[in-house]
């Protein structure tokens, strides 16, 4: 197990040092957040605390696949410095072996670097500082940053690392991007 983790991960040559270690950095700037979300699961909640959630959806499973989702999402950045961000792995069906376009590449993670440094700027700057939620109305008096003491001060370790995502994914985007710039 040890030696395909460090076979799918291990960053190629020329990838700068500080390139390898924002790659790294960015699973643990989504980890507090998913570890504070599952956390809720052990804390007695009602229907009304879905909010917009659809009556199918429970809760508990949106909580669950939310963390998994947006961890995964977050690992997908080690493929900016790792071989698979460049080349498909060759076990897979018709396309293993071949060059993934830089273009390919860098787009997404550009358009997603944007995305999440607007969002999380959103979520934190605006909303928190204006006591807002993000269609503008007051925040709950049980909203987890309003909660006060501790409550809230662990509420914002958790989340606040989630600021960094988008720059990290930015400076990994460039440094995928002038790495491989020149290569068909």
């Amino acid at each position: 197990m040890r030696a395909a983790w460090k076979a799918a991960h291990t960053p190629v040559a020329g990838v700068p040092r500080h390139a390898r270690i924002a790659a790294a950095a960015i699973p643990f700037t989504v980890l507090p957040s998913c570890v504070w979300r599952l956390g809720v699961l052990f804390v007695d909640h009602s229907a009304a605390d879905s909010g917009t959630l659809p009556g199918w959806l429970p809760l508990d499973v949106y909580i669950v696949v939310l963390s998994v989702f947006s961890e995964l999402l977050a690992l997908t950045a080690l493929g900016l410095v790792a071989a698979w961000g460049e080349v498909v792995p060759r076990r897979i069906p018709f396309l293993g072996g071949r060059r993934i376009p830089v273009a390919a590449v860098v787009v997404p993670a550009a358009l997603g670097a944007l995305a999440l440094t607007a969002l999380w700027t959103v979520l934190t700057a605006v909303t928190q500082v204006a006591g807002t939620t993000i269609q503008g109305d007051p925040l709950p008096a049980d909203f987890p940053s309003e909660a006060g003491g501790w409550s809230s001060v662990w509420f914002y370790v958790c989340y606040a690392p989630l600021m960094l995502w988008g720059p990290l994914l930015g400076v990994v985007t460039v440094a995928y991007w002038r790495r491989r710039r020149h290569m068909p």
